[in-house]
């Protein structure tokens, strides 16, 4: 009997997973699966779950990078509009995990619902967002949650309201499998005036970031309040290549994937980077691109 027998209708064996990645690079799931409900979900993550083979969710793949090998067990992409639906309230918004950030934010500043503004330009889905508390300009959108149903990877769903709810700098207390969807209540404000702020951050960020270069991907978290962009910078790294991989010479903490690039020189190239910061400032670079 195969693992997906019963679902073959969503699933499948040996999807390559380059496509699903903003770096457009990387080998197969052994299964991939995109449900179309919450009990679909729940049946595939309790089924892996009980053959003790992995799981693993992948959003927009704005922070992953896939190895040539690919991985084993289950992939899931929750494209399905059950899990992006965004319902607005007199001041809060239930968001679904799958539903793409930049919606949410525009969503939001359409209905006068100030501070998510502030996420303009950053890539990424809500449930991604929220796992890492992503944030810009001091903001972050923890501050605005007050509670998210989420599943576990034994394939229970929990409420997470109140004590249960942690926040801090690029990260967060939710850390299931994945984060269903979330409850947010936000101050108003004049949505024109929102709008024009959005507008003028997304003006500067766009032209701050290579995105329209190629493939390209966020590589390392900030250090306790020094960008990793600049402290790369500082190292004169701005331009450095590995193969068909190089730092942008616009933001050094993002990567670009030219035509040809490999999972393995993206590898390189982070420890090239990583050894050159540490030698030059003694600073040890963490990574924010998960390594699959």
């Amino acid at each position: 009997m195969s693992l997906i027998d019963g679902f073959e209708h969503i699933a499948r064996e040996n999807e390559s997973l380059a496509g699903y990645t903003r770096l457009k690079l990387g080998g197969p799931a052994e299964y991939f699966a995109e449900p179309t409900t919450e009990a679909e979900l729940v049946g595939l993550v309790t089924r892996f779950s009980d053959a003790q083979q992995p799981i693993r969710l992948i959003g927009s793949g704005s922070n992953i990078l896939v190895g040539d090998e690919g991985v084993k067990g289950l992939v899931l992409h929750l494209a399905a509009p059950v899990f992006c639906d965004l319902n607005v309230g007199d001041n809060s918004i239930i968001s679904g995990g799958g539903t793409k950030l930049a919606h949410f934010v525009s969503t939001a500043v359409r209905e006068g619902f100030s501070g998510p503004e502030q996420l303009v330009g950053i890539p990424g889905t809500v449930g991604g967002a929220l796992h890492c508390n992503s944030g810009a300009q001091g903001e972050d959108i923890g501050t605005w949650v007050k509670s998210a149903d989420v599943l576990t990877r034994s394939g229970e769903v929990h409420t997470r309201s109140g004590d249960s709810l942690a926040f801090s700098y690029r990260q967060s207390s939710l850390d299931e499998l994945v984060i269903l969807r979330a409850t947010f209540e936000f101050e108003k404000e004049d949505p024109e005036s929102l709008t024009k702020q959005m507008q003028k951050l997304w003006i500067v960020r766009r032209a701050e970031q290579p995105f329209s270069q190629g493939n390209a991907v966020y590589v390392f978290k900030d250090q306790g309040g020094q960008s990793a962009g600049e402290l790369i910078d500082r190292c004169g790294l701005k331009g450095l290549q590995v193969g068909q991989v190089q730092v942008s010479e616009l933001d050094a903490n993002i990567f670009l994937a030219l035509p040809g690039a490999t999972p393995k020189q993206v590898l390189d190239l982070i420890q090239k980077v990583k050894d050159r910061v540490r030698d030059a400032l003694s600073v040890e670079l963490e990574t924010a691109v998960r390594l699959w």
